[in-house]
C-alpha cells in the first residue's frame, strides 16, 4: 500500500513520535515494566495516605461563627454522641441508670475527652420509647482525632454483659462518620474492581474478536490505574488527598485508559489490514487516532483542572486525583500501547474466536446515517424535546451537603442516626448554634430582656424546635429574675446556672442552641438560617449562625458562587481545544451544545433517583436510596468529569468524518462514511466506559459513589446513542459545507491554507488528507 502524506503540521509531529516508539519499542516496553514494578508496592499503603474529611472552608459564615464560639466563648466545637439502645428494659430502671452512668465515667477518662452531659442532666436526652438514651462528649480540638481515639472511646462507652442489662451504645459524630466514609469506600473499590475488569475483558474481545486485540486495551487500562494511583500517592505528600480519590481515579483511569488504547488499537489493525507494516502502522496510528486521543484527553484534563479552583480540600483533591488519572491515560497511550503494539506486530488478530466482519457501508450503522441524513429536522427536534425532558427535573433540585445518609445501612453510624430519628426529635442532634452580640454586656437587664424576646420569637417559629440559652432556664422566671442569678457569674448560688453562665456568657456574647423541627438539611431549616441571619434584636445586635445546617446551606452557595466562572472556563477551554482540532466555528458550538444536552439528561435523572427515589423500590443491586436531596458537590463533580469524557466520541466521530471530507469534498458521504468506518469502534468504547462507571453505581454502597457512577454511565451513555447517532448527523447534514467555514481573517495569520469549503480535486492534492486525526 502507497503512505499516504504527512501532514506538515501536528500530524506529521505525532507520526514522527509514533515512528521513534516502534524504533525503540524493547526499550520502552522494559523502561515501563521497571516502573510499573517500582510503583506497585506503594498502593497498599495509599489508604493510609488519604483523608476522610476535606469539606471545610473557614471563610464560610458557618466557620467564622463556630471559630468564634471557640476563641471568644472557649465553647468546645468539636463532639461526639453515644446512643445507648436498651433491650427489654426502660433508663429509668436504676440498674440501667447506674451501666449508662459507669459508661459515661470511663468515657470521661480517655485522653482527649473535655466534658460528658449524661441523659440524667436532661430529660429530653431519653427517648420517647424510654429505651434509649444520648449522652454528649465535649472533645480537645487537639491531636487524638485518629481511629485509635475513637476505637478508645468505643471500648470505654461499651456496656459489658455482666453488667446485668444488655445494651448497645452506638458512638456517632463527625470523626466516626468519616471512619465508616472511608471504610465503605474501600469495600466498595474492591468490588467495583471486580466487576469492571471483566466487563470490560468481555466488551473488548466483542469488538476486536480476538484475544491479543482485546488484552492490549486490558493491558493499558490496568497500566493507566497503577499509574493513576502511584500519581496519588505521590500528590499525597504535597496535598491533602480526599478517600474518594481511590474512586475517582481508579474509575477514570480504567475507562479511559481502556477506551484511548481502543480507539489506537483499532487504527493500528485497520492499517494492517490495509497492508502496511508494522512500523507504518505503529506511525499511522499515532498520527490520526493517537493525535484525537491527545486532543480529546486535553478536553478532559481542562474540565478536570475546574475542580482545582475551587476553595475545599474535597473538590480540589479529586481535580488532582482526576488530572493524574488522565495524564495517566494519555502517557501510556502515546508510550507503553505504540510500543506493545509494535511488539505484536502481525500477530494483532491472534486467537480469534469470531471471524472478522465488515465494519462498512451496508451496516445497521451506515443505514441508520442514511435515515437520520434523509430526515434531519424531525430527528434533530424531537432528539432535542427528548434531551430538554430529561434534563427538566434538575429545575426542582435540591442540593445539601451529605450526611449519615450515604452510608450503607449496616454501618454503625447509619445505624445510629435510624435510632436518633426514632427516639429524638429529628433536629435536636443537630442545633443551630447561634452567636448572639450584644452592645454591652450581655447580663446587663435591658440586654437580658431583648434576648428573651429574640429567644420567644424563635421559640414561636414552626420551623424551630426548642430554643436553648440562658434565659429559657425556666418559663417562670422573669426577666429580672435572670438578672438577679446571673448577677455574679460563676458566684451564684445555684450551681445548675453557676454552669450554665460559665459555659455560654462572655462579656457581651453568649449562645442559643436553635433545634430545627424538620429536617436538618431540608428547605425549611435552610430558611430558618438565613431569617435568623437577618434578624436584628435592636440596634447594636449582631447574630451569627453555626452548625452542620448552616455549614450545608453557605458550602452550597459558596460552590455554585464559583461554578459559573469554572463552567465558563471548561467551555472556553474547550471550544478552544476543538476549534484548533478541527478547523472549524461551528463545529465546536455545535459539540458544546449538544455536550450540554447530554449532561442536562444525567442531572435529571439524579434528581428522579436519588432525591425523588424513582428506583428505591427496585430489588438489589437495582435499588438506589431516596435521600431527598441530591449531594451539592455532585452537579458540580459530573460537570467537570463527565464533559470532557463524552467529549471524546464526538473528537473521535468528527476526526474521521474530517478525514473523509478532506478526500471526497462531499459533506453528506463524509458523515455516512465516518459513522460506518468508526461506529463499532466508538459503541465499544462507550460500552467500556458505561461498564466501568456503572460498575461503581451498582456494586458501591455509598450514596456519592452510586451517584457519580450512574451519573457518568448516563452522561456517556446518551452520548454515544442519542447525541452521536442521531444528533450528530442531522445537524452536520443541515450544515453542510458551513461545518468547515474558518474566516479568512482567523484562518491566513494561523497559516491555514486549506480552502473554506474544499474540492474533492483540492482536497486529494491537499497535504495530510488521510491521516488527520481519526480512530
Amino acid at each position: 500500500m502507497n503512505a499516504r502524506p504527512a501532514d506538515p503540521h501536528q500530524s506529521r509531529a505525532f507520526a514522527a513520535w509514533g515512528h521513534g516508539l516502534y524504533r525503540h519499542r524493547h526499550v520502552v516496553s522494559w523502561l515501563w515494566l521497571a516502573v510499573i514494578l517500582a510503583i506497585v508496592p506503594t498502593i497498599p499503603l495509599l489508604p493510609g495516605r488519604v483523608l476522610t474529611g476535606g469539606f471545610d472552608d473557614p471563610s464560610l459564615p458557618s466557620s467564622r461563627a463556630l471559630a468564634a464560639l471557640r476563641d471568644e466563648l472557649g465553647f468546645p466545637t468539636r463532639s461526639a454522641a453515644v446512643l445507648y439502645r436498651i433491650e427489654g428494659r426502660d433508663y429509668a430502671e436504676p440498674a440501667v441508670r447506674r451501666a449508662v452512668s459507669d459508661s459515661l465515667a470511663r468515657a470521661g477518662a480517655v485522653p482527649g475527652v473535655a466534658a460528658v452531659i449524661g441523659p440524667d442532666l436532661d430529660s429530653r436526652r431519653v427517648g420517647k420509647s424510654g429505651r434509649a438514651a444520648i449522652a454528649l462528649l465535649a472533645l480537645h480540638d487537639g491531636p487524638g482525632r485518629d481511629d485509635g481515639h475513637l476505637a478508645a472511646l468505643e471500648r470505654a462507652v461499651a456496656v459489658p454483659v455482666d453488667a446485668g442489662v444488655t445494651i448497645e451504645t452506638l458512638l456517632v459524630g463527625s470523626d466516626a462518620f468519616f471512619r465508616d466514609l472511608a471504610a465503605a469506600t474501600s469495600n466498595d473499590l474492591r468490588r467495583a474492581e471486580l466487576v469492571t475488569v471483566p466487563v470490560a475483558a468481555l466488551t473488548l474481545l466483542a469488538v476486536f474478536g480476538s484475544v491479543v486485540a482485546a488484552g492490549v486495551p486490558v493491558v493499558a487500562g490496568a497500566a493507566t490505574a497503577v499509574l493513576g494511583l502511584g500519581g496519588i500517592f505521590a500528590l499525597s505528600f504535597a496535598v491533602d488527598m480526599s478517600v474518594f480519590t481511590l474512586n475517582l481515579a481508579t474509575m477514570l483511569a480504567l475507562g479511559l485508559g481502556t477506551d484511548y488504547a481502543l480507539f489506537v488499537t483499532s487504527r493500528f489493525r485497520d492499517e494492517i489490514d490495509a497492508g502496511a507494516s508494522p512500523a507504518e502502522a505503529v506511525e499511522r496510528a499515532v498520527a490520526t487516532a493517537g493525535r484525537a486521543v491527545f486532543f480529546s484527553a486535553g478536553m478532559v484534563l481542562a474540565g478536570l483542572a475546574g475542580l482545582v479552583a475551587f476553595p475545599i480540600d474535597f473538590l480540589r483533591s479529586l481535580g488532582f486525583a482526576g488530572l493524574a488519572a488522565v495524564a495517566g491515560a494519555v502517557i501510556v497511550s502515546m508510550t507503553l500501547l505504540p510500543a506493545l503494539l509494535g511488539l505484536i506486530g502481525y500477530r494483532i488478530d491472534a486467537l480469534r474466536v469470531r471471524a472478522r466482519r465488515g465494519e462498512t457501508g451496508g451496516t445497521t450503522w451506515v443505514r441508520l446515517a442514511s435515515f437520520v441524513t434523509r430526515r434531519p429536522w424531525p430527528i434533530l427536534a424531537t432528539s432535542f424535546v427528548v434531551l430538554v425532558g430529561a434534563a427538566w427535573p434538575f429545575l426542582g433540585a435540591r442540593l445539601s451537603t451529605p450526611d449519615s445518609r450515604i452510608l450503607p445501612e449496616s454501618f454503625p453510624t447509619r445505624r445510629a442516626s435510624a435510632l436518633a430519628a426514632a427516639e429524638f426529635d429529628l433536629g435536636s442532634g443537630t442545633p443551630l448554634l447561634v452567636l448572639v452580640r450584644a452592645p454591652g454586656p450581655i447580663i446587663e437587664v435591658e440586654h437580658l430582656a431583648t434576648l428573651r424576646d429574640l429567644s420567644e420569637a424563635l421559640a414561636r417559629d414552626p420551623r424551630v424546635a426548642r430554643v436553648d440559652g440562658i434565659v429559657s432556664l425556666d418559663p417562670r422566671l422573669t426577666t429580672a429574675q435572670y438578672r438577679l442569678l446571673y448577677a455574679n457569674l460563676g458566684q451564684g448560688p445555684d450551681p445548675w446556672t453557676r454552669g450554665i453562665a460559665a459555659t455560654l456568657v462572655r462579656g457581651s456574647l453568649t449562645l442559643l442552641s436553635v433545634s430545627p423541627s424538620g429536617d436538618p438539611l431540608g428547605k425549611d431549616t435552610s430558611s430558618l438560617v438565613d431569617a435568623i441571619r437577618a434578624t436584628v434584636p435592636a440596634p447594636g445586635w449582631r447574630l451569627e449562625v453555626g452548625g452542620i445546617s448552616a455549614n450545608a446551606l453557605d458550602l452550597t452557595r459558596s460552590l455554585y458562587g464559583a461554578f459559573p466562572r469554572v463552567v465558563a472556563f471548561i467551555l472556553a477551554t474547550t471550544a478552544v481545544l476543538l476549534f484548533f482540532t478541527f478547523r472549524s466555528i461551528l463545529l465546536p458550538i455545535k459539540a458544546i451544545a449538544m455536550n450540554l444536552l447530554s449532561l442536562g439528561a444525567s442531572y435529571g435523572a439524579l434528581v428522579l433517583v436519588f432525591q425523588d427515589g424513582a428506583l428505591a423500590g427496585l430489588p438489589a443491586p437495582f435499588a438506589f436510596p431516596a435521600m431527598g436531596f441530591v449531594e451539592s458537590t455532585l452537579p458540580i463533580l459530573l460537570f467537570c468529569t463527565v464533559f470532557g469524557l463524552s467529549m471524546d466520541y464526538e473528537v473521535f466521530l468528527l476526526s474521521r468524518v474530517r478525514e473523509a471530507y478532506l478526500v471526497t469534498g462531499d459533506n453528506l458521504q463524509s458523515v455516512t462514511t465516518a459513522i460506518g468506518a468508526s461506529a463499532r469502534v466508538i459503541t465499544g468504547a462507550a460500552a467500556i466506559v458505561v461498564a466501568v462507571a456503572g460498575s461503581f453505581a451498582f456494586a458501591a454502597d455509598v450514596v456519592q459513589i452510586k451517584a457519580l457512577g450512574l451519573g457518568i454511565a448516563l452522561a456517556v451513555l446518551v452520548d454515544a446513542t442519542i447525541v452521536r447517532a442521531l444528533m450528530v448527523p442531522a445537524a452536520m447534514r443541515l450544515l453542510g459545507d458551513w461545518n468547515w467555514w474558518v474566516p479568512g481573517w482567523i484562518a491566513s495569520p494561523l497559516g491555514w491554507t486549506t480552502p473554506h469549503w474544499p474540492s474533492p480535486a483540492d482536497a486529494r492534492e491537499a497535504p495530510g488528507a488521510g491521516v488527520d486525526a481519526c480512530p
